[in-house]
């Protein structure tokens, strides 16, 4: 069958030939139809992120996937459903995070990941599943449903910044998106149809025209260019921030959001840096946090649970909103067009079936 595969030693996504998977008692066999593409997916294929399933001379690609139940094997789903699968494996036995539903929060070792660390993804004609990890979802997700995933990450990261404030009554108002790729749009997208949130930004560093920033201010937030302003002036220039989102990765974000939270403020942080030193007033900051009851939280992944509320919120994405994010639609064949970047790529999908 047709897989999109980066090999070892060399770079670029490419176009492979694989066995066609069997479906072992508990999974069921799925006819992929799309799978997205993100920042994670370029950093397996440069190999600054991730680790080849073992044995394996090549790595298949893809993490966000949606497609149909072509052999349910005995599991609990039907033939010709609808599934989005979640990313974590337990590497070896099962261990307590899998059995409690929460392999999001188990550390380096006890897990592997789909298309990431020691496991083939999605992005081939079919993929299996054990059945706990496929979560169903409507028909009329057979196009989108592959944001599950991305959304899901926000998802937990909100529902986090929310558990960490709520020993009191915090209500939010003001809230900033640190990055407007793929991921800071659709986190942007979920915290404009909450109800708290009255004042919605998004920071880039991008020139008009820019497809970026038209959906920024179409959804009625306001873009910060980080050239003109700085994370840390953001107070200044517009106001303290309740909630601050960072999906830049770039790491000076982490402690630049200390200055642009407002008192009793919270920020997730989601990017993942590479090395980056460079000087902080430690003690300032330090004392910011503290005497401002201000927070800072890493979130990784998700879990079923995430999955679900995710579906909830792309359900309610306007239909131009989905539209516009995503610019190409590839064949496997094609894959390497998928893979490219450039201003007017937002989000790209590499296409195998259609429902």
């Amino acid at each position: 069958m047709r897989a999109v595969a980066v090999r070892r030693g060399e770079s670029g996504p490419q176009l492979v030939d694989v066995p066609k998977p069997d479906p072992e008692s508990g999974e069921a066999l799925v006819r992929t139809l799309r799978v997205g593409i993100d920042g994670t997916d370029h950093e397996v294929i440069e190999g600054t992120h991730g680790g080849f399933p073992d044995g394996s001379d090549y790595q298949i690609l893809g993490h966000e996937a949606v497609g149909v139940v072509a052999d349910p094997n005995g599991t609990r789903f039907e033939a010709g459903d609808l599934v989005v699968p979640t990313v974590r494996r337990p590497a070896g036995e099962p261990n307590d995070y899998f059995a409690r539903g929460e392999p999001d929060v188990a550390p380096d070792g006890t897990y592997l990941e789909r298309g990431i660390v020691g496991a083939h993804g999605y992005m081939a004609e079919f993929f299996t599943s054990p059945a706990e990890f496929l979560v169903p979802v409507p028909d009329e997700f057979s196009e989108t449903g592959f944001l599950v995933e991305p959304v899901s990450n926000s998802e937990k990261a909100i529902e986090y910044a929310d558990a960490s404030r709520s020993p009191f009554e915090w209500q939010p108002k003001s809230a900033l998106v640190l990055g407007n790729g793929p991921l800071g749009l659709l986190t942007l997208a979920m915290l404009v149809n909450r109800d708290d949130f009255e004042r919605t930004y998004c920071l880039g560093r991008r020139d008009r025209p820019d497809p970026t920033i038209d959906i920024i201010e179409e959804l009625g937030a306001t873009y910060v260019d980080s050239r003109e302003t700085s994370v840390s002036e953001v107070a200044n220039v517009h106001e303290p921030m309740d909630f601050v989102y960072e999906a830049t990765g770039y790491a000076p974000h982490a402690f630049e959001t200390i200055r642009a939270l407002a008192p009793n403020g919270v920020a997730a942080l989601l990017g993942i840096p590479g090395d980056h030193t460079f000087e902080i007033d430690g003690g300032d900051l330090h004392r910011e946090l503290v005497l401002q009851n201000k927070a800072l939280l890493g979130s990784v992944n998700s879990n079923v649970r995430h999955f679900e509320a995710a579906k909830e919120s792309l359900a309610a994405f306007p239909d131009w909103f989905t539209e516009k994010l995503v610019t190409g639609v590839y064949p496997p064949e094609n894959a390497e067009k998928a893979f490219e970047t450039g201003d007017g790529v937002i989000k790209t999908v590499v296409e195998f079936d259609t429902l």
